[in-house]
């Protein structure tokens, strides 16, 4: 399987399908463990990942299929006073996996973060999903030293 990418086209329609569907997804998986959005949250989404001015949404295809997505932030680092890539959502749908999309996808998002001269990429993992973790790994991805906590507050 030679996967494609493609940046999300926020003036195409079924880009913006695709988004809203394969957020949606992430979030009822097991992984996600939410409840989906409604219509309306959906339209936000798209509205406010679009004119977000650091928002970055990569689409990998599997055969012409929309097979999975990125969603990122591009962000600064004061202390490397250089921009980086936060990778915020990471999903690949059930029937892609194991054949190595999720693989292509980061390996693509670390070459445009490459060729952007970002100085770093962050991303979260759950503790329990080993899985991907094992993926990140493969790919130069480590806990920071020193060890740090994702911590968060909700309002």
């Amino acid at each position: 399987m030679n996967p494609t990418f493609e940046f999300c086209d926020f003036e195409n329609p079924e880009h913006l399908a695709a988004l809203a569907d394969l957020t949606n997804e992430y979030m009822t998986d097991p992984m996600g463990d939410i409840a989906p959005l409604t219509k309306l949250q959906q339209l936000r989404l798209v509205d406010g990942l679009a004119s977000h001015p650091n928002s970055l949404v990569l689409f990998v295809l599997a055969d012409g299929e929309i097979a999975g997505l990125s969603t990122c932030f591009i962000n600064f680092s004061t202390f490397n006073v250089k921009s980086y890539l936060y990778v915020h959502d990471f999903f690949v749908k059930p029937e892609f996996r194991g054949k190595g999309l999720a693989n292509s996808m980061m390996q693509e998002i670390i070459s445009i973060s490459q060729s952007r001269g970002y100085c770093k990429m962050t991303l979260e993992v759950r503790e329990d999903n080993h899985i991907a973790q094992g993926l990140y790994r493969s790919l130069g991805f480590e806990e920071c030293t020193p060890n740090m906590l994702f911590w968060t507050k909700k309002l």
